[in-house]
């Protein structure tokens, strides 16, 4: 499977969520029981400088047996960004190991306005 090209973009000061719903072939939901999953945002591939970092073990991405992953980042993490662009992936990792590459692209954030 070959990761999806998602571009984000996120709103300076506000909630951020992205949902998404993991199927199999049948477009049946594939449950994620036991599965991991990681986000990374950095200026560019290959940048050792992580921008913003999310993941299961933090809550910041939440998973449900029912294929459902849910990124949320709170309006105050994003009110603290100072970073205008970078690229990112998600990743999630079965129980048995197995590493999957989901979703890919640029990530942006606007600035805020109302303070």
């Amino acid at each position: 499977m070959t990761a999806e090209r998602l571009d984000i973009v996120i709103e300076q000061g506000t909630t951020f969520i992205l949902e998404l719903t993991y199927l199999d072939a049948n477009d049946a939901p594939i449950d994620l029981s036991g599965y991991t999953a990681q986000m990374q945002i950095r200026p560019q591939h290959g940048s050792p400088v992580v921008l913003a970092e999310f993941s299961t073990s933090e809550t910041s991405i939440i998973m449900t047996g029912a294929g459902i992953i849910s990124i949320q980042i709170s309006d105050e993490e994003t009110r603290a960004y100072k970073w205008k662009r970078g690229v990112y992936d998600l990743e999630i990792t079965s129980g048995g190991g197995i590493v999957t590459r989901l979703i890919e692209g640029s990530a942006s954030v606007t600035p805020e306005v109302t303070k």
